[in-house]
């Protein structure tokens, strides 16, 4: 497990592929996006259902994981849904993050980011930036995502946007009733708010990020109480499991986030939950205490055996302590016990490409694949494969999966270049050479371009010897 910035999960090779690992993916960006496959099952596992109930099909929803500590949520006309770090770390309950969760939602399922941009044509290069910046990370760039989502201008845009009180009200009323219909309560939603109804009072200097777009105020939290108050479900609770994971999701991002010394004071050696030893192992860990970790760890196993995200730290650890043949074994446990998760293929996949060892490329080859077929639009899979496949002397394929890796990016012109090298290198009419033609036409090559790859084709390929003798 790593918790490994989105930016850079979908773009370096040299990252591992998995849970938590924080860093700065340009100098203008002061936050990136990141990738945990356990917290973001966790999330999944609340939301899909609310999702479900507001009318939204789950699987286009892309929920994107910020690592910044201020407090901020955002939706964008593309469908994804942002939830910064310092957010989840503000919520008291599971409820409070899924009520933010669900109102973010209801923004979506009203169109209300492409309503604001409609209303004031002025407004439309900051709502443009937002989405195009959280979009270009979901599909992994660092140069245009990290820097959009990451610059000031980015700030400055949510503090300028102002959602108007009936754009609020009509995203707190869907959520309310999807909370409802979904069989959740609207008060975590409601407490939420409440805890910070202070907010109202500040400038938009002093305001967390998430109020300066998304303007509080006491008739609105009394309207929402009001309404979440007479649903059916107003007094379900979260479960024990459901209170189990929070605590487990704060503790991972303290852990991954904070600096050792301070996750070891916030989860002292007093504290024996699961989320206290959990805290500490990890902060072990990235202070260099390797062994102090790995036993942490291997007690975890013992309790848990069937735990994949046990078996994906142990992986983590030891490939970055540079003993990568030692961490294949934890990585294939992990793909054993959660064969659907793509990151934790990625994982077994760098490990056995980090080993130098050609016979293993093979097998890294299957777990790209498998990967890059559950999520096309990793870069880190596609960045891998290409390195593989150049390992293995296979260059039209090595082509390939760099054509793809641009695709996945947005970058047009690259992945065109390279998608007319690999149909070159490609044997024609089969799988791969069909591929490289789709991203060829789908990123807008034009008829001259592709009857330049011919004529070199023509030119270049072998021409076949007939006896003279053959009949």
């Amino acid at each position: 497990m790593t918790w490994l910035p989105r930016v850079l999960s979908r773009f370096l090779a040299a990252a591992t592929a998995v849970t938590l690992t924080v860093a700065v993916a340009g100098p203008a960006a002061a936050q990136s996006a990141i990738r945990d496959t356990e917290i973001e099952g966790i999330i999944r596992e609340w939301s899909d259902p609310v999702f479900t109930a507001i009318g939204l099909e789950p699987s286009e929803i892309e929920i994107l994981l910020v690592g910044d500590n201020e407090l901020n949520a955002f939706a964008t006309p593309g469908r994804v849904l942002g939830v910064n770090t310092g957010l989840i770390l503000k919520t008291r309950s599971a409820n409070e993050l899924l009520g933010v969760i669900a109102h973010e939602a209801g923004h979506i399922k009203n169109r209300h980011t492409l309503r604001d941009g409609a209303r004031d044509a002025g407004m439309q290069p900051m709502i443009m930036s937002m989405a195009l910046g959280a979009l270009a990370i979901a599909a992994g760039s660092p140069t245009a995502g990290a820097a959009l989502l990451g610059s000031s201008s980015y700030f400055g845009a949510l503090g300028s946007l102002k959602y108007i009180s009936q754009q609020e009200g009509e995203a707190d009323n869907s959520a309310a009733h999807a909370l409802d219909a979904a069989g959740e309560s609207g008060r975590g939603l409601v407490e939420f708010f409440e805890n910070f109804r202070s907010q109202e009072v500040f400038s938009d200097a002093r305001r967390y990020p998430f109020f300066r777009s998304h303007p509080l105020s006491s008739a609105r939290i009394e309207n929402l109480r009001r309404l979440v108050s007479e649903a059916p479900n107003y007094n379900h609770v979260d479960s024990p499991e459901r209170i189990a994971q929070h605590a487990l999701v704060l503790a991972k991002i303290h852990a991954f986030m904070d600096p050792p010394n301070q996750t070891l004071r916030t989860y002292p050696s007093t504290d024996t939950s699961l989320p206290g030893r959990y805290a500490r192992a990890i902060a072990w860990y990235r202070d260099g205490q390797t062994n102090r970790a790995l036993a942490a760890v291997d007690a975890f196993i013992v309790e848990q055996p069937d735990n994949p995200y046990f078996w994906e730290l142990k992986g983590q650890i030891l490939f970055e302590e540079a003993r990568p043949v030692e961490a294949i074994e934890a990585h294939q446990r992990s793909i054993d016990l959660k064969p659907d998760a793509p990151l934790l293929r990625i994982n077994l996949a760098h490990a056995l490409i980090e080993t130098n060892d050609i016979s293993q490329l093979e097998q890294a080859v299957i777990e790209l694949k498998r990967a890059t077929a559950l999520e096309r639009d990793n870069t880190l899979a596609w960045r891998l494969l290409s390195q593989a496949y150049a390992s293995q002397g296979k260059d039209g394929e090595a082509r390939l999966a760099t054509a793809e890796l641009y695709f996945a990016e947005g970058r047009q012109d690259q992945a065109t270049q390279f998608a007319l090298r690999a149909r070159d290198m490609l044997p024609r009419g089969s799988t791969e050479w069909i591929r490289a033609m789709d991203i060829v036409l789908a990123s807008g090559a034009t008829q001259d371009d592709i009857d330049a790859a011919d004529e070199r084709y023509r030119r270049d390929r072998p021409v076949r010897v007939i006896p003279a003798d053959a009949g």
